[in-house]
Parts: C-alpha cells; sequence; structure tokens
C-alpha cells in the first residue's frame, strides 16, 4: 500500500480527517509576519536543503526529488524542475561541494553538478548502499555537521522494540560513504536536527512512542554535543518517562534525558536554528520546529510551526510561531520542515498541502 493511502488511513483512525486546502489567511502568525505560497504543486514537499546560489532542493516520501529557483529573487519561485522520479522514499537532502545527497530508505545517492544541470539530471552515485531496509521508520532526514561528515538517521524499525545498532540511532559518515560510526543512540526516530551555529554542537528533534496514551510520553528536542550518547530509546522517554514495556529493564537514570519535553504525540520533524536578520532580535539562534501533526491522539495535536529558546545546553520558552493547518479538527496542511533562507525569510515544506511557503516579518521583501 502507498504511503499516502497508510497517512490517510492514520488520519481518520485518529479522528483528524484531512480536509480540502484553505486560504493562507487562516494561518495565524506573530503580529508583524506575513505568509505566502514560495512554491505550489509540489507533490508531498518534505526535507529542503539549500545550495549557496539559493536553489532550494525538495526531498519527499513519494519517489521524487525536486528543485525550486527564484530567478528574479521576489521570494517565489520562478521553475521547478523534478530532479528524479523513480526513487525509493528519497526523503532526505543535502548539498555539498556543488552535488546534491539524496537519501533513500537504504541509500544515499550522490548528483554531481547538479545545479548545472537541473533540466537534465546526471545518473547519481551511489555513496553508500549498506543501511538497513527496513521501511517502518525507514526515510532518512540528513544533513552536513561543521565536522563535514554526513549524518544519517536510522529509525527503530517499529514502534517499540529492541533492536541492535545501528537501528535507532543517528550514524555519520564521510562525504564518499567511508568510516560510517554511530553518533547516538538510543533515538528511536529522528527526522530533523541542526548545530548551534555559536558552538557547533548537534540539536534534534525526537518522536515518542506510540499507544503509551494521549498525553504521554511528550516528543523532545534534544542535545548531543559529542558523539556516544544514549537518549534512552525504548527504555525510557522524555525527561524520565519510564516505558509501560520495557522500562523495568533499565533505569531512566542510565540515559540522557530529553533537553525539553514537546506536545505528546506532535511528531516534530524538521528543526534549524534561525540565524538570518530578518526576524526581529529576540528570535536570533531560537529553534524553529515543524510538527508534522498526531495520527493517534483522540484530539489531534499539531499541525503548526513551534520555536524554543536555546542557551548553552539547556531549552525552554517552548511556543507556537504559526498555526492554522488544523481547522475543527481536520488537517489541510501537514509542516514537515523549515529552512532559513539568505535573506532571513523562513521557508515552511508542507507534505499534504504540497506546497512550501514563506514566512516573512513585515517590511522585508
Amino acid at each position: 500500500m502507498r504511503w499516502h493511502a497508510l497517512l490517510g488511513i492514520g488520519l481518520a483512525l485518529a479522528g483528524c480527517k484531512t480536509a480540502e486546502p484553505a486560504d493562507l489567511r487562516n494561518i495565524k502568525v506573530p503580529a508583524g509576519f506575513s505568509i505566502a505560497f514560495y512554491a505550489r504543486d509540489v507533490a508531498g514537499a518534505r526535507s529542503l536543503a539549500l545550495s549557496p546560489s539559493g536553489t532550494v532542493f525538495v526531498g519527499t516520501r513519494g519517489k521524487r526529488v525536486y528543485a525550486l529557483v527564484d530567478r528574479d529573487k521576489d521570494g517565489r519561485a520562478d521553475e521547478t524542475h523534478v530532479i528524479a522520479k523513480d526513487l525509493d522514499t528519497p526523503n532526505g537532502v543535502a548539498f555539498k561541494d556543488g552535488a546534491l545527497y539524496v537519501a533513500e530508505v537504504h541509500r544515499v545517492l550522490r548528483y554531481d553538478g547538479i545545479e548545472g544541470r537541473l533540466a537534465n539530471p546526471p545518473a547519481p552515485v551511489v555513496v553508500t548502499d549498506k543501511l538497513p531496509k527496513d521501511e517502518h521508520h525507514g526515510w532518512k532526514w540528513i544533513a552536513f555537521g561543521p565536522d563535514g561528515k554526513l549524518y544519517v538517521p536510522v529509525g527503530a524499525p517499529c514502534n517499540l522494540c529492541e533492536r541492535p545498532l545501528p537501528y535507532a540511532s543517528i550514524q555519520r559518515m564521510s562525504s564518499d560513504g567511508s568510516a560510517l560510526e554511530t553518533y547516538a543512540s538510543g533515538v528511536r526516530n529522528t527526522v530533523g536536527f541542526d548545530w548551534d551555529p555559536r558552538n557547533g554542537e548537534l540539536w534534534f528533534t525526537e518522536n515518542g512512542r506510540d499507544n503509551m496514551g494521549n498525553d504521554t510520553p511528550p516528543d523532545e528536542l534534544d542535545h548531543a554535543p559529542r558523539a556516544g550518547m544514549n537518549f534512552g530509546y525504548p527504555y525510557c522517554h522524555g525527561k524520565g518517562v519510564a516505558d509501560t514495556e520495557y522500562g523495568s529493564k533499565r533505569p531512566c537514570s542510565d540515559f540522557v534525558p530529553a533537553t525539553l519535553e514537546l506536545a505528546p504525540h506532535v511528531a516534530a520533524l524538521g528543526m534549524r536554528f534561525y540565524t538570518g536578520t530578518m526576524f526581529p532580535t529576540e528570535y536570533q539562534n531560537r529553534v524553529f520546529i515543524a510538527e508534522h501533526g498526531s495520527w493517534n491522539r483522540d484530539e489531534p495535536i499539531g499541525y503548526r510551526i513551534t520555536t524554543a529558546r536555546v542557551d548553552g545546553t539547556s531549552a525552554s520558552d517552548y511556543r507556537v510561531f504559526a498555526e492554522g493547518w488544523l481547522r475543527n479538527g481536520k488537517a489541510w496542511g501537514r509542516p514537515v520542515d523549515v529552512l532559513v533562507m539568505p535573506d532571513g525569510a523562513l521557508l515552511v515544506s508542507d507534505d499534504e498541502g504540497n506546497a512550501v511557503y514563506r514566512i516573512v516579518h513585515t517590511g522585508a521583501k
């Protein structure tokens, strides 16, 4: 069964049926901000990556990868190119040294010199095909760290289970696929991470397990400043929530707790530190998080953009920044990723609305 069919079933089971696309005026953003379409008809738009020249690459959980180009710099893409159209869940995209990296379920591909061939993409080079083939939590979100390594998560192949590494971890490798190693373990599934621009330390979102109740466990914002840390899955969740099935096997004190507990079942995905200058200074170096939305909670939650303040090793002031994709219990949009553009605008991908939005502060182009 196709992933979008499964998604529809999940939303229906949650009592949250999809709705027809609503006017963007229904999206609530803070005073002084506005939201508009950056690109429409980008089917299943998910992970976002930016090249130095401004091309936005978009991964999906279908078969396609897109490139969006804003030639006239008016804040709206003029061109939409299909880079690939027959891949296996190419959710993850990253850009380095003129090449586009794309993560499928079990492998990472590289498209060299891609920006010179957007209309006629080259055949990809296989960077690695050594990743597990499990489809459950098999989609990847990838990014290059300050160390030049490519970070690739491997989700748990289940809702809750004990599996050996590399499952439930964040892996990293050299850009040519060599030197694959585990960076962090005990991570059920992360589909978004970024490095604090002030010190180069890794932060990531984590999706909590299902079927433990409407309000537990929380999703997480985690901090991994060094390799070798274990974040507790499947034994412990959040800041010390023992799992009802595996919690008796190991105490929460054995693991690194969440730095910040997010709302339960919001499916926190893409996250970025805000490094632009367009937004007011209070947003500098805050984390923006795309919450895809719950699928198995009695009352749906998420379907929004939230933000939190990161201060060294702590995180606080978790609050809603943009919402309105969920209306009267029906989701017409599901935010997946966020991306800070060179002009300071914030892009938001939406795999239900098949679009990429642009949020700006009043007075900026």
